[in-house]
């Protein structure tokens, strides 16, 4: 699929934004709990038609027979709720996605750099600020919707963070805002002192380290379930990385099983919440991605230079979304996703910061 013209992208994305800037938030919602959830550089591609015929290459993929049998369909449709059956199961018919470029619901980043930092700074404050270049930038000056939340008295002490990659701590600034980051191999699970936090602290410690600064989806994913059974917070962040670790390595095959796992551990997350008398029907689920990826044998990249690396994608469920399924005919930009997280508990985060996107119109 040949990418669309910036004309196109800029005109669809001025419409939106000047009818949302105005659109009123909700006077009330039923959710008392968010959670955002990213898997870093998973492909709106795979998201929206599964599998790529032409990237289940030898090149790519060690064993091509167990790859094709396992994700392999004869339609878009098979193959996206063969790789991510919570997603479209669950998601797509309780809840709504964005980001099928096929059907003029165009998801985009706005900063140029296509690339994690910068784009994890955009989702969390709502703007994109040029300073931030690099994947080993400094403190975030800026203000998240994290540090923010956390500073309101109704909310302190209930942010939290749980990430594969260690620069979190680093984009939320955890040491001014106050907001707990558990992130990378050295401080992943929380030093609770009993049983379990300390088996999963062994196993980073002892593990493998596959990659130095990112590490691996499960056990982090276990060190969540632990908070979350300690009492959900009311903002909760889970950052997983292997889909783009995978995807950088060249492994398709690998990237594809990253994806299917992360969709378990969204369905485990889900059932979690909706198990759970305390916050069943109370939860908005958001799941998003940091950056796209290249167009044919550029999907391993990302970058300014990267076509294609611009094009995310993004999926709500909860209390107050209706379930409207794709929505089509609506763009929507990364940067949208704070003012979501911030009205879905009733506040208006671009009234205390004004350069923010408006939230995603996912409401009731």
């Amino acid at each position: 699929m040949a990418p669309f013209s910036a004309a196109c992208i800029l005109g669809l994305f001025s419409g939106v934004a000047s009818a949302q800037t105005t659109q009123p938030l909700p006077a009330a919602t039923k959710t008392e709990y968010v959670m955002l959830v990213i898997t870093d550089g998973l492909r709106w591609q795979e998201v929206y038609r599964g599998a790529d015929s032409t990237l289940m290459r030898r090149r790519y993929v060690n064993d091509t027979t167990a790859l094709t049998r396992d994700f392999w369909r004869d339609t878009p449709q098979a193959r996206r709720e063969t790789l991510l059956p919570f997603l479209w199961g669950t998601v797509a018919k309780q809840g709504q996605l964005f980001g099928d470029s096929a059907s003029g619901s165009v998801a985009q980043i706005v900063n140029r750099f296509r690339f994690s930092y910068p784009g994890y700074s955009e989702t969390f404050t709502g703007f994109v600020d040029p300073r931030i270049d690099s994947n080993g930038y400094p403190p975030n000056p800026n203000t998240t919707v994290f540090e923010w939340l956390n500073r309101d008295p109704a909310l302190k002490g209930q942010v939290v963070a749980h990430a594969t990659w260690n620069a979190f701590r680093r984009i939320i600034n955890t040491e001014r805002s106050g907001v707990p980051v558990h992130d990378g191999w050295d401080r992943g699970a929380p030093p609770r002192g009993d049983s379990v936090s300390t088996l999963l602290q062994a196993l980073y410690r002892t593990h493998t380290q596959l990659w130095p600064d990112v590490a691996l989806d499960a056990p982090m994913h276990q060190a969540t379930l632990v908070t979350m059974a300690r009492g959900l917070p009311k903002v909760l962040f889970v950052g997983y990385g292997e889909t783009d670790e995978y995807a950088h390595s060249g492994r398709y095959d690998m990237y594809l099983r990253s994806a299917q796992q992360v969709d378990r551990f969204l369905a485990e997350l889900w059932a979690t919440v909706q198990r759970d008398p305390r916050t069943r029907d109370k939860v908005t689920l958001l799941v998003t991605t940091d950056h796209g990826r290249g167009w044919g044998a550029e999907w391993t990249d990302h970058s300014e230079k990267v076509e294609g690396a611009q094009y995310i994608w993004s999926a709500v469920i909860g209390p107050d979304t209706p379930p409207l399924g794709v929505r089509a005919n609506t763009p929507t930009q990364q940067a949208q996703m704070a003012a979501t997280m911030a009205a879905l508990l009733g506040r208006d985060w671009r009234k205390a910061e004004p350069r923010a996107a408006p939230a995603l119109p996912v409401f009731r």
